[in-house]
């Protein structure tokens, strides 16, 4: 197996988990968003959907599509070159690794399958010498797909709804990972924790801001994602929100949030 890349000086490979087993908290959204943020930038990157929904697939205009060698579901469950399970995006230096609803039948089928933990790792390993990063779009659970996604990762960015149960069931999360740490992954970090859908006119959400920072102290992002409609509406024209609609606040947290990952990577 190869080494996992943990230097903060040399972020070439870095696979990111976006995880929160809570749904509607933003993590496909920030997935499609930040990486290609990060493309932009120049980075070679890598979107792997491992949500049997699909959405990130289809947030970047490849719903239904296929790789060579299939999608994520036939990557999981058979033998196949790494390479093969990727597609290129119409966004230059974004790549795809594609999902559909076959994914669904993989937590099952996966119980009975040698290593069943390590079959994403097995997978994106050989392909960390092409890119600079690889995310990872987690279902909204903390099932097999989700182990699996964590084995796989160097780190887990943890998108946060700013709401009243923002910080409910993350202990959840955070627990998966002690014990993934302790016995699958024991470099697994916390890339960061990203405050989402953020309204900066009610109290609540600037109360649930500073809790969340009083909890994850320095590992929480400066940068906040604005309840914002373009990030709504650009999934349904098969495009990235920072591509949608460039000017708008949401596309510009994005950019920043990028920005700000790449410069903490740097220092």
């Amino acid at each position: 197996m190869t080494n996992k890349n943990s230097s903060a000086d040399n972020p070439a490979g870095r696979v990111v988990a976006v995880a929160n087993q809570k749904g509607g908290v933003g993590k496909t959204t920030t997935a499609i968003n930040l990486a290609t943020s990060v493309a932009m930038s120049g980075r070679r990157v890598l979107l792997v959907d491992v949500d049997p929904q699909g959405n990130l697939t289809s947030g970047v205009g490849l719903k239904g599509e296929r790789a060579p060698g299939g999608t994520v579901y036939e990557a999981l469950m058979t033998d196949g070159d790494a390479d093969t399970f990727v597609l290129p995006t119409r966004i230059e230096n974004l790549s795809l690794m594609p999902a559909d609803r076959s994914l669904t039948g993989a937590e099952i089928e996966l119980v009975s399958v040698d290593a069943r933990e390590r079959r994403l790792e097995r997978v994106l390993d050989p392909l960390r010498a092409n890119y600079d990063y690889i995310f990872i779009d987690c279902p909204p659970s903390l099932g097999l797909l989700t182990l699996n996604a964590l084995v796989a990762a160097d780190a887990v960015l943890i998108p946060l709804h700013c709401e009243y149960f923002a910080l409910e069931g993350l202990a959840d999360l955070v627990g998966t990972m002690r014990r993934v740490r302790g016995a699958l992954n024991p470099a697994l970090d916390i890339e960061g924790v990203l405050l989402t859908m953020y309204d900066d006119r009610t109290n609540l959400g600037q109360l649930v801001a500073r809790d969340v920072r009083e909890f994850f102290k320095e590992k929480v992002f400066n940068t906040i994602i604005p309840r914002n409609v373009r990030l709504g509406e650009a999934p349904s024209h098969g495009v990235p929100a920072v591509l949608y609609d460039a000017k708008s606040r949401g596309a510009a947290a994005y950019v920043a949030l990028a920005q700000e990952m790449l410069a903490r990577r740097a220092a």
